[in-house]
């Protein structure tokens, strides 16, 4: 069995530590959008269904990613679902309707345009379209935009939480 050569390893490596900041990203916007709108109960719920757990798509398509490509890093295999493109608003804005509440719209619209944000491919209108973009702020580095972002959300979110607590004063 013939080693991957390094190049492509180190690729592989830093596709991964993508997707987990990517990962600590959305939870960090997430868990400062409940403080700041100060959501509790099933309202807390909502926001963390909408605004991380429509990634759940990545845990689907994985099986057939591995089957179809293995363990490599390749480019341009479309991970996304309906799920989480724009088209999904045709079926969360009844849903917020029938709830009563607009906190998914709210979490899933910051999803999506931290999502846009990064280069890999998206196909907002699918299953409808087949139409392709990468997005905005493409000619900068997602990672520059990323460690950025996750630096002002910890912060913030650390922040918010000393104010709550009474440790900080404003």
């Amino acid at each position: 069995m013939r080693r991957p050569a390094p190049r492509a390893r180190s690729s592989a490596l830093f596709s991964l530590w993508q997707d987990i900041m990517t990962i600590f990203t959305h939870f960090a916007a997430t868990t400062l959008g409940v403080q700041v709108m100060g959501l509790t109960g099933s309202d807390v719920a909502l926001a963390y269904a909408f605004g991380m757990a429509v990634d759940v798509d990545h845990a689907i398509k994985a099986p057939f990613y591995l089957k179809a490509v293995g363990l490599k890093d390749k480019r341009g295999y479309y991970w996304r679902s309906s799920l989480q493109e724009p088209v999904a608003l045709l079926w969360i804005l009844p849903l917020c309707f029938f709830l009563g509440t607009i906190i998914p719209v709210i979490f899933f619209l910051i999803h999506v345009a931290m999502d846009y944000s990064v280069r890999f491919e998206k196909m907002p209108f699918y299953p409808y379209s087949n139409f392709v973009t990468r997005g905005w702020l493409t000619s900068i580095p997602d990672w520059a935009k990323e460690v950025p972002l996750l630096i002002v959300l910890v912060l913030l979110n650390v922040g918010f939480f000393a104010v709550s607590r009474g440790w900080l004063h404003v």
